[in-house]
């Protein structure tokens, strides 16, 4: 038996206006269907596709002349569109199949059913030979209706190593696992990173990214931003860009070329900064925490504003009080308002600001620090002065007697020398005292110096009577300690109080990345500057000032000059069990909350650096034993990197950062310790109880020795 031949409908041009919608057409949802679109598609390349239309039929059956359109509404309504344009002529002739046979529903559900929709990875070829045919980005967005930027996405993905795009069109990856790909146009360092990935238990789209971008330097770095990633690429730099994601800028590929601009550029700022006349000028990326201890701060005077700037500055105050007391009822006109006071707070905030002038002598002792900031700014501190650049104090000129006889000297001439003596009230005047080589006798006529031992033992009296004075005058002893603590603070000249008051400020030999950006530093280094621009530079008006101040004032300024003294530091070589049981009962006493405090467990300074054990737990404390068990099979440097994303914003701290007596979540620090035998006024962490667990492969045995 003949198999029946398949014959198909016969196709026609049909006036358009002999064409009717139908209401057999399925698609009856219009929601994200686009006639416009389409209109300008056939507008610019006419009809790709046939209209299937049926005729109808009058009352007896016969047709009527007109058809109507059950497959194919959206281009019939397009074409529709494009008539009342008047860009088409309402009797153009339009290529249709015609049908008689079967249901006008079948026909409108098989022709949308049947659509097989096109594979991305077709898409992305097809656009990248539309490129490569000569269309420019902007052009081949404008054909497709879409934006510029997916037309880049998509070329980006075609771009990808074949090898691995053969793989995504066999579904051995997805979608999501070849975007990650585009962060790097390495064929062969791609396809080695899908080689390793594919003998891995997870094969997470971030990890890729991370091997990819694995020695590179991200834009958001502060050399990135200082340097600045159009001089960078002018220099000859690379850059690797995630099209689909927000990467901060990308990725900088060449560190070594980022390190000589940095280099370049400050060393460029500090030619600037030498012509000024400092005698010296140190410059790094960035200097330790505390490296200018010791070093006395010059004051300098604010630049005055010229007439133009207060002017400026007086109209922007006299806006910011008359907007403050507007009282706006209108939502729109109040974040009007809102807007505007915060622009004008900064704009006052730069006149405020003003540089600083300093004195030419002091310029040729000090010295300036040109480093870079967190945010990639220029950090210029001046007029630092080394002890070793002070200038020599002058000699004290000996008081004249009081009759006038001018400076005793002797048969040798030899210079009097001035030294207190005491006198009744506890007032002091200039004694001379015989230098070597002067000669004295009982008979000599006038005031001969007091003998070295009276002296002694009429200042040992004097010290002691005023130690039980100052015993009995709180006050006044409170300010003979604050004052003491100033010198040492802030003149770096102790030896002007005679309150032998000492003040170690402990240095930190091993310091973590970035300290001096924490903001315990930050919130440390505006106080002092605050407290300097209000104290004299000579030690001599000390005094007075501190008198002038009031007792918050003076209890405020105390506590920060102590502040200076806390030495909380773990020690390996100096064990001390009982500074370090104080440090805990002042942490107790002030509060101090180390998640409040700004610190977060990060792969830099944590997640990283401590074994595979501490890091689920650290998880599992913070976030759950489901969130650990997320992480628990990755290797350890995608585990640490996990770890901070799921411990951002928990507040959790590992245990030497923990609120005294602060047990860890789902569980009881005190007991851990007493099952040890430890001190269990303790923290955990210095009786024993938080030793490393044993380590689970040889990375973690060298951390956990290294530990």
């Amino acid at each position: 038996m003949a198999t029946p031949k398949i014959a198909l409908n016969t196709s026609r041009d049909i006036p358009f206006n002999k064409l009717v919608l139908s209401q057999a057409n399925v698609r009856k949802v219009k929601a994200g269907v686009s006639i416009e679109e389409l209109a300008e598609d056939i507008a610019r390349r006419t009809l790709l596709h046939s209209l299937a239309v049926r005729p109808v039929l009058d009352a007896e059956g016969a047709e009527t002349g007109v058809f109507e359109v059950p497959v194919g509404g959206r281009r019939f309504r397009a074409l529709e569109l494009l008539v009342k344009q008047k860009r088409m002529s309402r009797t153009q002739p339009v290529p249709c199949v015609v049908r008689t046979a079967g249901l006008a529903e079948e026909d409108s559900l098989a022709e949308n059913v049947q659509r097989a929709p096109l594979h991305p990875l077709d898409q992305f070829r097809a656009f990248q030979t539309l490129r490569e045919a000569g269309l420019g980005e902007e052009e081949i967005a404008a054909r497709f209706f879409v934006a510029p930027a997916v037309v880049k996405q998509r070329l980006k993905l075609a771009a990808v190593a074949p090898a691995l795009l053969d793989a995504y069109a066999e579904d051995r990856m997805t979608l999501d696992q070849l975007m990650a790909f585009t962060v790097s146009g390495d064929h062969a360092r791609q396809e080695q990173v899908w080689e390793a990935l594919s003998r891995a238990y997870s094969r997470e789209p971030y990890q890729i990214r991370r091997l990819l971008t694995e020695g590179a330097v991200r834009a958001s770095d502060k050399r990135a931003l200082f340097v600045g990633v159009e001089a960078y690429e002018a220099a000859g730099g690379a850059v690797m860009r995630d099209l689909f994601q927000h990467d901060d800028g990308g990725w900088l590929q060449d560190p070594a070329l980022l390190d000589r601009l940095v280099a370049e550029k400050l060393e460029a700022e500090a030619a600037t900064v030498r012509a000024e006349g400092w005698t010296w000028v140190e410059v790094a990326l960035a200097f330790p925490y505390g490296h200018s201890r010791g070093l006395r701060r010059l004051a300098g005077e604010p630049v005055p504003l010229t007439e133009a700037e207060q002017a400026t500055y007086d109209a922007l105050h006299a806006e910011y009080e008359r907007l403050e007391g507007s009282e706006p009822t209108e939502a729109e006109e109040l974040d009007r308002v809102a807007r505007r006071l915060a622009e004008i707070d900064v704009e006052l905030r730069a006149l405020e600001e003003r540089p600083l002038v300093y004195e030419t002598a002091e310029v040729a002792r000090a010295g300036v620090f040109i480093s870079v900031d967190v945010e990639g700014g220029l950090q210029v501190d001046r007029g630092y002065v080394r002890p070793e650049d002070e200038a020599p104090v002058e000699p004290v000129v000996p008081a004249l007697p009081p009759d006038g006889e001018g400076p005793v000297t002797t048969p040798a001439g030899g210079a009097v020398a001035a030294q207190p003596a005491a006198i009744a009230g506890g007032a002091s005047v200039s004694a001379p005292v015989p230098v070597a080589g002067t000669a004295s006798s009982d008979d000599d006529e006038g005031l001969r110096p007091l003998p070295e031992r009276l002296l002694i033992e009429l200042s040992v009296h004097r010290t002691l009577a005023l130690r039980d004075a100052l015993a009995n005058d709180p006050d006044t002893a409170f300010l003979a300690a604050l004052h003491a603590l100033c010198l040492r603070t802030f003149t770096q000249r102790p030896g002007a109080s005679c309150l032998e008051l000492e003040l170690k400020s402990a240095g930190f030999g091993v310091q973590p990345p970035d300290l001096a950006a924490s903001a315990a530093a930050r919130a440390i280094d505006a106080r002092q500057r605050a407290w300097s621009a209000q104290l004299p530079d000579e030690p001599a008006a000390l005094w007075e000032v501190l008198v002038g101040f009031d007792g918050d004032s003076r209890a405020a300024l105390f506590a920060h000059c102590v502040s200076f003294g806390v030495n909380a530091v773990h020690e390996p070589w100096n064990r001390a069990p009982q500074r370090a049981a104080h440090a805990d009962l002042l942490a107790g006493a002030v509060g101090l909350d180390m998640a409040a405090a700004g610190w977060t467990a990060t792969v830099d300074s944590y997640l990283g650096r401590v074994p595979k054990a501490r890091i689920v737990e650290a998880v599992r404390e913070a976030r759950g034993p489901e969130a650990a068990q997320l992480i628990d099979h990755l290797r350890k440097p995608d585990m640490a990197k996990e770890a901070e994303r799921l411990l951002a914003g928990s507040g959790w701290l590992p245990e030497p950062l923990r609120r005294p007596l602060e047990p860890a979540a789902g569980g009881d620090a005190g007991a851990a310790g007493d099952a040890e035998g430890g001190d269990a006024s303790l923290p955990a962490f210095l009786t024993g109880a938080g030793e490393i667990p044993a380590a689970e492969d040889d990375a973690d045995r060298t951390e956990a020795a290294a530990a």
